[in-house]
């Protein structure tokens, strides 16, 4: 948005979904609804968890791409900032007054490396990953050439099996060439399994995170023996930040969605066998949609289909009702399975989304609700930037 322009000269349903003080059943569909008090409450639970651990919290930004949710996370959370997936995301968040931004994967292109170099001048601390070791000649080449100074974490394959380096001599290979690189400091390691985030066992989970943690170890005091210490040892995620802020390894957690909470987390189960989002935590994030058709008497077709939301991981679930269900979704429509025929033209429904990062990112802004009616409109800060 502008910043010249203010929501108070927006209009609703053309630029807006809705209006400051708007009964929450007024929102235009389909949009994304925040619950203002899970939202905090999730927020704050996350951010004494990490305090009574002793752990830094590093939220993920590309989860909700909002500087005023990140900020939020900051203020109630005691989060010591952001990391981004992408270049672009993380100038949102620098210019958004974030002062400590971890782009927490590998950049490579020249221009991409380039505006890096430059994020230090707005403000921000400025951390990269690196598992390859010519990107080290390319990022000090860079912040040189800015004045500027990046801070590396070597990035160990610790299971997710994309980016990372995979052996203790690789990562004391690259943090040496980090630290003999001009305008560079080595900073750490990232080390982030994402591969067992959604295993629905905790057992499952644990076992897999076991091995990671040995690995890290390894990796942490064959750097320590070296005379070479780790700043950050950054990881955990909804799914298993437990494990490693028990490890005696790890010192920063980078847990995102616990924010929001989607179907495909809430699925997953905690130590008693019980799903984590009937529990650990709350929903707070909602896709609201309205029914615009019921001509068949078995189902109802609501506004948001595939461009409202992403099904990559299941589709959404109607949130607080047993009756009905989402069944089918095409571009532009959702089919709601309706067997009592209870739903009517225009009725809203709250669904919990499959996937909340991918579908937060189809939208332009968060409506924040409490009790029924609309406190706060957000932009979706970063939407888009991918690059």
């Amino acid at each position: 948005m502008n910043a010249n322009v203010k929501i108070d000269d927006l209009e609703v349903g053309y630029d807006i979904p809705a209006r400051l003080g708007m009964d929450e059943a007024e929102i235009q569909t389909p949009s994304l609804v925040l619950d203002l008090d899970a939202l905090e409450r999730n927020i704050r639970k996350m951010g004494d968890y990490a305090k009574a651990h002793g752990m830094r919290h590093r939220v993920h930004g590309k989860m909700h791409k909002s500087v005023d949710v990140a900020q939020m996370q900051v203020d109630l959370g005691g989060a010591c900032g952001v990391c981004c997936q992408k270049v672009s995301e993380a100038e949102v968040f620098a210019r958004g007054g974030i002062r400590d931004v971890l782009v927490s994967n590998q950049v490579r292109d020249p221009a991409k490396i380039d505006r890096l170099a430059r994020l230090p001048k707005l403000g921000a601390r400025t951390l990269c990953c690196v598992d390859d070791l010519a990107n080290v000649a390319e990022l000090s080449a860079a912040a040189t050439r800015h004045g500027t100074q990046i801070e590396c974490l070597v990035e160990i394959d610790c299971g997710a099996g994309r980016c990372g380096v995979t052996s203790t001599p690789a990562v004391v290979e690259i943090a040496r060439a980090v630290e003999a690189a001009d305008s560079l400091k080595f900073a750490g390691i990232q080390a982030y399994q994402g591969a067992m985030q959604h295993l629905d066992s905790y057992a499952d989970r644990k076992a897999a995170i076991d091995i990671a943690v040995a690995q890290v170890k390894d990796a942490v005091d064959t750097l320590a023996a070296g005379g070479i210490a780790c700043d950050i040892v950054g990881g955990g995620g909804t799914g298993s930040y437990y494990f490693e802020s028990t490890s005696g390894v790890y010192n920063e957690l980078q847990c995102g969605s616990y924010a929001f909470m989607d179907a495909d987390y809430g699925r997953i189960l905690d130590e008693h066998g019980q799903r984590i989002d009937q529990g650990e935590w709350e929903n707070a994030l909602f896709i609201l949609t309205s029914v615009m058709s019921h001509t068949k008497a078995d189902k109802a077709i609501v506004d948001a289909g595939l461009k409202a939301q992403s099904v990559d991981s299941g589709l959404p679930v109607i949130f607080g009702r047993a009756d009905v269900e989402y069944v089918k979704c095409s571009d532009e429509h959702g089919v709601v399975a309706d067997p009592g025929g209870v739903l009517a033209v225009n009725d809203k429904l709250k669904l919990v989304p499959g996937h909340c990062d991918p579908t937060c990112n189809t939208h332009d802004w968060y409506v924040g609700v409490r009790n029924g009616r609309v406190e706060t409109l957000w932009p979706v800060s970063a939407r888009g930037k991918a690059y």
